[in-house]
C-alpha cells in the first residue's frame, strides 16, 4: 500500500460530529495557555478576560497580546470548556469541567483497560 492510497483513505474516512467534537476537544487542551486558562478558571470562576489574562500572566509568565489571549479563550468556548456570561457589558468566563470529565470517560477510557 503505497503513501498516496493511505492518505487517501485516512481523508476519505468519515468524521461524525463526535469526532469532530473530540477534535475541538483535544486541540483546545493541546496548547499551554489554554491549559494555564483552565487551571485559573479550576481556582475560580467567573473571571473577565483582563482578569484571566492579569492571573496568566503573572502567575505563569505567558505573555500574549490580550488579542492573541482572547482567541485562546474563543477557542475554550467553542470546545465548551468554558462558558461565558454577561454582567452588564463585562464578559465572565467560567470552566465546564463536563468535556474534560467526558474525555476520560469517552474514546480515551477504552485504553485504559486495554493491555
Amino acid at each position: 500500500m503505497g503513501i498516496a492510497y493511505a492518505t487517501k483513505m485516512l481523508h476519505s474516512y468519515p468524521v461524525n460530529d463526535s469526532d469532530d467534537q473530540l477534535n475541538r476537544f483535544y486541540r483546545a487542551i493541546g496548547d499551554t495557555t489554554r491549559r494555564r486558562v483552565i487551571d485559573e478558571l479550576a481556582l475560580r470562576d467567573r473571571q473577565s478576560l483582563f482578569e484571566i489574562y492579569a492571573r496568566v500572566l503573572n502567575q505563569h509568565g505567558i505573555n500574549h497580546s490580550r488579542q492573541a489571549f482572547s482567541r485562546h479563550l474563543r477557542v475554550l468556548e467553542e470546545a465548551g470548556i468554558i462558558e461565558v456570561e454577561w454582567e452588564g457589558n463585562t464578559k465572565l468566563h467560567s470552566l465546564n469541567t463536563k468535556p474534560l470529565s467526558d474525555s476520560l470517560s469517552g474514546w480515551i477510557a477504552k485504553y485504559r483497560e486495554h493491555k
